[in-house]
């Protein structure tokens, strides 16, 4: 690349520097879509494992390196779909990445979203006449986003769709600038309703956007003077409405979705008690709201004093008043007139924990009193805390609060997610790679899985060795370049299945034998040999997603161990 500007030099050393130090990616090409993606879905805050799981990077892509289904803040995956809970005028986002390491926007990005949006966004669409035009993961994202669009539909839900072109070019052309309002044009012929926004990243933008520090310390005006309890420094404050729909959203009126406690389960959609607040909020009566209402709870890292009326808070957490501040942050986006003009309050109570022991213990009791099932504080429970200062202590971070560890600068190929140790775990201890592949979401819902894994199984050598076994097999998988991306994403558990089950002879696993896995076994001289069997197997199967999620390929890896016996 000739790269004649500040901003290209720059942004180009970063990149550079960034890729050299990710194991993950082969080729810096295919780093510059993980990169451009993750700092272009930044104010997401979504993991570097979402992140890489939207990049598609593959042929027959239709213009598209990386996709990402947002439906109010939540990132939305195939099995996610299923128990998504509507609500009233909620936010459907899809958004488009297409990354070049060019210095220029080319017409021919423009025209290839035109033609695959024109095919896939269809409502009702048989999308399997396009699967020789269009690689099986484009396919399967634009088929959640037409399901989850016709699922919400009765909820009148806003529709965004975004397209993002990101190179390192310094200015556009305005023959693709026709070209994007073309696209738009034809966009909105298909989805009448929907926002169709067309985003041209250049260097100098990516720059900008790359040097963004994410925000650690929000300010939240007060109604009245905050009463101190005495203890610590933790906090009880009167709010207005609307200077807390300002404090739980950026400058774009955007869920600030990061302060919302990872540990505790989602927001819960349109149910009757969420409805019954937005009536609440809707019908404005003599009662004061915080009158009506439970209030929220606030854990900070720190609280600081800036004036009578308004404090400061270091690293907050919403973990209690989730579905209170969603229906607070629904009313105001569907009447932003009244933002300053609401003169209702909500009760605000601002702690800050002594150790992680106590916030744990205050996350736990806040949402017991509420009618959250169990199910979804598995997290806080007592043997993930556990696991992650047992990992911890061996280089390994367990990321029981999304985003925590990456926020402190941890390696990702460091850090290790809830849901992939829980990955790792199902394919490993209950020989179901299948299950782990197709439903990585919904892992820790089922109450019979989850003591399995985790109840019935205390050692925390266990826990520790599959979450080393999955880290080694992942980053080598990923720097194969003999499959696609997609082919990796299918393979990758069935590999971690095989390579253990392989080297002790014998298809089913116990925990003894993770615990007293010999780590020297897993060279990549080993690990590519192995890939190749079960990608042999895999492409007998079918060697696409549908047959990765099934039983098929994972019997068949087993009957090779009944031949052998045999």
């Amino acid at each position: 690349m000739n790269l004649g500007t500040n901003g290209q030099r720059i942004l180009y050393e970063i990149v550079k520097r960034d890729f050299q130090s990710n194991t993950a990616y082969g080729t810096e090409s295919a780093f510059f879509e993980f990169f451009s993606a993750s700092h272009i879905m930044k104010n997401y805050d979504l993991s570097d494992e979402e992140i890489e799981n939207g990049v598609l990077g593959s042929g027959n892509d239709g213009g598209c390196d990386a996709i990402y289904i947002v439906y109010n803040g939540n990132l939305m995956t195939e099995d996610s779909v299923e128990t998504i809970s509507a609500t009233k005028n909620g936010l459907l986002e899809l958004i488009i990445i297409q990354s070049k390491e060019e210095t220029s926007f080319g017409e021919d990005v423009i025209m290839k979203w035109k033609t695959t949006s024109e095919n896939l966004l269809q409502i009702g669409v048989d999308d399997s006449i396009f699967s020789a035009r269009y690689n099986e993961d484009v396919l399967l994202s634009f088929r959640v986003f037409r399901d989850l669009y016709i699922k919400i539909l009765t909820s009148n839900p806003r529709l965004r769709i975004r397209y993002c072109y990101a190179s390192f070019a310094t200015e556009l052309h305005p023959n693709v600038k026709a070209q994007a309002s073309e696209l738009e044009t034809n966009v909105k012929r298909i989805l009448p309703n929907a926002e169709v926004i067309v985003d041209f990243l250049g260097a100098d933008d990516l720059l900008s956007i790359a040097q963004a520090q994410p925000e650690h310390r929000i300010r939240l005006q007060l109604a009245e003077a905050a009463i101190n309890t005495g203890v610590n420094r933790d906090f009880i404050a009167l709010v207005n409405l609307g200077k807390f729909y300002r404090f739980i959203t950026d400058e774009n009126d955007t869920l600030r979705k990061y302060i919302f406690d990872a540990n505790v389960r989602d927001y819960q959609g349109h149910n009757s008690v969420n409805q019954d607040i937005q009536e609440t909020l809707s019908s404005p009566s003599c009662e004061d709201f915080w009158w009506l209402n439970n209030g929220i709870t606030i854990l900070a890292e720190d609280v600081n004093i800036a004036t009578t009326k308004e404090i400061v808070l270091t690293d907050p957490a919403i973990v209690n008043g989730l579905q209170t501040s969603n229906e607070i942050y629904q009313y105001f986006k569907s009447h932003p007139e009244k933002v300053d003009t609401d003169n209702r309050n909500i009760l605000v109570r601002i702690i800050v924990p002594e150790s992680e022991e106590s916030r744990d213990k205050i996350v736990l009791a806040t949402n017991n009193q509420t009618n959250i099932p169990k199910s979804s504080l598995r997290a806080n429970d007592p043997i993930h805390l556990q696991i992650e200062l047992f990992l911890k202590g061996r280089g390994l971070f367990y990321d029981r609060r999304k985003n925590y560890y990456k926020n402190q600068g941890k390696r990702a190929s460091d850090i290790i997610s809830v849901s992939f140790l829980s990955q790792c775990l199902m394919s490993l201890l209950l020989q179901q790679p299948n299950y782990a592949r197709a439903r990585p979401s919904t892992l820790l819902s089922r109450d019979e899985t989850y003591n399995k894994l985790y109840i019935e199984n205390h050692d925390l050598d266990v826990f520790y060795n599959a979450a080393r076994i999955g880290k080694r097999i992942d980053q080598y998988i990923k720097s194969m370049t003999a499959y696609t991306r997609g082919q990796k994403n299918d393979i990758l558990f069935y590999v971690m299945y095989y390579a253990i089950a392989k080297h002790f002879g014998k298809a089913t696993l116990n925990a003894n034998d993770i615990k007293c896995f010999d780590f020297d076994i897993l060279t990549d001289e080993y690990i590519s040999s192995v890939a190749n069997e079960v990608f042999t197997d895999y492409q007998s199967c079918g060697g696409d997603g549908k047959a990765a999620k099934s039983m098929e390929l994972i019997e068949l890896l087993k009957k090779h161990f009944e031949i052998h016996m045999g």
